[in-house]
């Protein structure tokens, strides 16, 4: 394991924005041609942690939400998120 020195924390926050600025460029030329991305900034998702504390309930809580249908969600991999709206 290598120990993290400021080069390498450096070294890879600069990779990070490099990767980001990556993502805008490529945002800004979809835009620009008419394409919208498949999200856009206006949809926010919540995870079941973030729900949780918002709304001030258990896990247990939310998970009885979802079985009864009266909280609609989404599940990408093992992990549940709901939708602002």
């Amino acid at each position: 394991m290598e120990l993290l020195t400021r080069n390498n924390f450096e070294g890879w926050m600069q990779k990070l924005m490099e990767r980001l600025d990556r993502q805008d460029e490529l945002l800004l030329a979809m835009k620009a041609e008419g394409k919208q991305p498949a999200i856009t900034e206006s949809i926010r998702l919540f995870d079941n942690q973030d729900l949780c504390m918002l709304l001030q309930i258990s896990k247990r809580t939310l998970q009885r939400y979802r079985s009864v249908g009266a909280l609609p969600y989404k599940t990408l991999g093992k992990k549940t998120y709901y939708s602002e709206e």
